[in-house]
């Protein structure tokens, strides 16, 4: 397993002006080759409309079964702040996150599900996955309700 060179835990860390300039960093898992799930959950997500530049927000949820590496959560939360400045449609930020993710991790498996918040009337929810889930990896709900006013 490759060296693990940490440069934002335990560091001032300035945000990112863009996701593409967002750095995602990794640690080895110390339980490699078993099925569990990590989530993180992501309540106040924030982009910008591309079209009206208008913010447009989001409750995300990411479950991932790790493979030789977690994600770092420091440069998580960078990574997805970096996106408050960022011009893209709900289903491009989901989509690209859950990319972004499996690229650099390799996991098992990884799901994202987005709940975005209503513009126009409508609330869009995105969801992917890399595929199926391992076999016997618990999978509980993502726990976000249909839009009824979210909270």
């Amino acid at each position: 397993m490759e060296e693990t060179r940490l440069t934002q835990l335990g560091r001032e860390a300035r945000g990112f002006d863009s996701p593409e300039a967002a750095v995602l960093e990794r640690v080895p898992n110390p339980h490699a080759g078993e099925a569990y799930l990590v989530r993180f959950t992501a309540p106040e997500f924030t982009s910008l409309c591309p079209v009206t530049g208008q913010p447009d927000f989001a409750h995300l949820v990411i479950d991932y079964a790790p493979g030789d590496w977690l994600v770092e959560s420091k440069s998580l939360k960078l990574y997805l702040a970096s996106f408050r400045n960022h011009g893209a449609f709900h289903e491009d930020c989901t989509v690209a996150i859950g990319r972004r993710l499996a690229g650099e991790l390799s996991p098992q498996w990884l799901r994202i599900g987005g709940y975005w918040y209503p513009r126009g009337g409508i609330p869009i929810d995105v969801f992917w996955q890399t595929g199926p889930a391992p076999q016997g990896l618990w999978l509980p709900d993502q726990g976000v309700a249909p839009y009824r006013g979210r909270g």
